[in-house]
């Protein structure tokens, strides 16, 4: 059995750096806390526990003895003003590229027009976006949505910064139907680009594929998506405990790829477990 691993698996530079900063303060600090889960992956959330750092998600719990980790998902504008009132210490964890789309919100709001969001209507990080925003907005999650919006004379479409860019420019044809001025700023960070297209090409070669990464991830979730659309015997998981050997019996090639906020030992452990299937194969 062949053991194919994507290009761009894994960890991105923003969860990479919002992981080095909890590290980093966890060492510096008592009382740590980050708000929120730091990134959507449990096992990374349970470590950081174990080393004492709490997960709140109510700025009404802090003191000014503690020191709060804002998450890579970011938070909502009035958020900061919470903790600045409290005399938090304040370590901001969000991703660049969330900050990016964060100030394009608010440019485009201050435009004039209303603002379409292309994203997760209860995630965080929308969530976080459109706080930025004092113009009217809309959330939506994809083409249906977008057709059912209302006629307005200037629209703004931005993204989720892990959505699909595909589904983003679809979204931005029907845009184009929906009024008579359209301002598009492509907020899709380019390692999300990357980690999906890696995982169309691979998904096309192979006979099983295993998307690694948190269910509670969004972007883990649109990579099993995407691959369960061209390999139907693909499988998300979170750690090698949820796989068995008889999975692979009829595997002549298996694809692995994981979502941006996977750490590379999870990675790693599916590797070895399916070195160990593949010797026993042979």
């Amino acid at each position: 059995m062949e053991i194919i691993i994507a290009d761009h698996a894994g960890f991105c530079f923003g969860v990479e750096r919002a992981v080095g900063l909890v590290e980093e303060t966890s060492r510096k600090h008592t009382g740590v806390y980050t708000l929120g889960p730091i990134i959507h992956n449990p096992q990374i959330v349970r470590k950081f526990a174990e080393q004492g750092v709490g997960v709140c998600e109510d700025t009404n719990n802090f003191s000014n003895e503690n020191t709060v980790v804002i998450r890579s998902h970011g938070v909502p504008k009035q958020t900061y003003g919470d903790l600045s009132e409290k005399s938090v210490n304040v370590v901001d964890a969000t991703c660049p590229f969330v900050k990016k789309a964060q100030n394009s919100a608010q440019k485009l709001g201050q435009g004039g027009a209303s603002v379409v969001v292309y994203g997760e209507n209860n995630h965080p990080e929308v969530q976080s976006i459109v706080s930025f925003i004092d113009s009217e907005y809309f959330i939506v999650s994809g083409e249906a949505e977008a057709n059912a919006l209302p006629f307005r004379e200037q629209y703004a479409l931005i993204a989720q910064t892990t959505q699909n860019s595909e589904s983003f420019d679809k979204i931005a044809e029907i845009l184009k139907t929906k009024c008579s001025g359209l301002t598009v700023s492509n907020t899709i960070c380019n390692a999300t680009n990357l980690r999906q297209a890696a995982a169309i090409s691979l998904a096309g070669q192979v006979d099983t594929m295993l998307v690694i990464g948190g269910k509670n991830s969004g972007n883990t979730t649109r990579l099993y998506e995407i691959c369960k659309g061209i390999c139907p015997r693909t499988m998300h998981i979170e750690t090698k405990d949820e796989l068995c050997k008889e999975l692979f019996k009829d595997s002549r090639k298996v694809g692995i790829t994981a979502g941006a906020s996977t750490p590379g030992y999870l990675v790693d452990e599916v590797i070895e477990f399916l070195k160990e299937v593949t010797n026993e194969q042979d």
